[in-house]
């Protein structure tokens, strides 16, 4: 059995899995990251130790513990590198770790890859040799899989897109103004749509995201996708928007790893061809035709449980 442990901003689980992608047993609790990171190490001990003692299996029968981190990462050492999600985590050697604490092996991989293993094995990107799987949260990265494997890169950073600049300007994402995550992800969104909403304002066009933004000062990409939902017309042209700048990153991966399929997640699960179709057709006019006209884009398939089946493909290994 494995053991996977899947550490984000929000949240942390933990999964006991005997016969993935099924689950024999789950925890969740918040992360809480500005406490730091021993509070959350602890939760994940007394978790492991929980869900083993309830699935009534023997320890021994434990074979791998993988844990799924948002970069920046040292896979080899096992460290956790201060994320922007986890700012506080230092440096925070989790597999060494894990490892004295239950005396077995355990993997580090960043979400994207270890996403990108999940929805190959088990999910959308089954059946083929050579696809790309992309986060579409509040950041956007991607996980490149090659003649069947996992590409890593000489340092473990290959399929870092949204630090791509794609425009001059524009939102600031991965550091960087105007790049993939920026226009892209949905913090890319988010802040597209304070920018809008209060030009919006200025010309006096009617908006539902104006009285939202009033009431919190802030906009989150559920918030666009709700007004749109709603028929908003300005909530609509922003992920129309985000779909064509999506496209374009797509196509740069098009012709440079000349995918089957390339699966998204997040936003793309959530807004399916509102979102993608505006993709698809950008991709189709960026990139080049014999490339595009084979690749497919999809949402990925294992929808919210991508995340405790990505863990598991961490610690099954490639």
């Amino acid at each position: 059995m494995w053991i996977g442990v899947d550490i984000g901003g929000t949240k942390t689980a933990v999964v006991l899995c005997r016969r993935p992608p099924a689950m024999l047993a789950r925890i969740e609790f918040p992360t809480l990251p500005e406490r730091g990171p021993e509070r959350v190490i602890e939760r994940i001990k007394g978790s492991i130790y929980e869900l083993i003692g309830s699935s009534g299996l023997r320890h021994s029968r434990l074979e791998r513990i993988g844990v799924s981190c948002g970069g920046p990462l040292d896979q080899a050492a096992g460290v956790i590198q201060s994320p922007p999600n986890l700012p506080t985590w230092k440096d925070v050697a989790i597999t060494s770790i894990l490892s004295n604490e239950f005396g077995v092996d355990c993997r580090l991989e960043n979400d994207a890859n270890a996403g990108a293993l999940a929805e190959h094995r088990f999910g959308a990107g089954q059946g083929t040799s050579h696809m790309v799987f992309l986060t579409m949260g509040t950041g956007l990265g991607a996980g490149i899989i090659a003649d069947g494997r996992l590409l890593a890169g000489a340092s473990g950073q290959a399929g870092e897109i949204g630090h791509v600049r794609l425009t001059p300007n524009g939102p600031v994402g991965y550091n960087k103004a105007g790049s993939v995550e920026g226009w892209a992800s949905g913090g890319g969104m988010a802040r597209v749509a304070m920018e809008e909403v209060a030009a919006a304002v200025r010309k006096g066009q009617a908006t539902v995201l104006a009285s939202v933004l009033e009431q919190r000062a802030d906009l989150t990409a559920k918030d666009v996708a709700e007004a749109a939902q709603a028929g908003d017309d300005l909530a609509k042209r922003i992920i129309q928007n985000t779909g064509r700048r999506l496209g374009e990153a797509l196509a740069i991966l098009v012709d440079l790893f000349n995918p089957q399929r390339i699966v998204i997640g997040g936003l793309a699960m959530r807004l399916g061809d509102t979102l993608l179709a505006p993709a698809r057709e950008a991709m189709a006019r960026e990139a080049l035709a014999a490339s595009a006209e084979i690749c497919q884009v999809v949402p990925a398939a294992l929808a919210e449980t991508i995340g405790d089946v990505a863990a598991i493909c961490v610690a099954m290994g490639p």
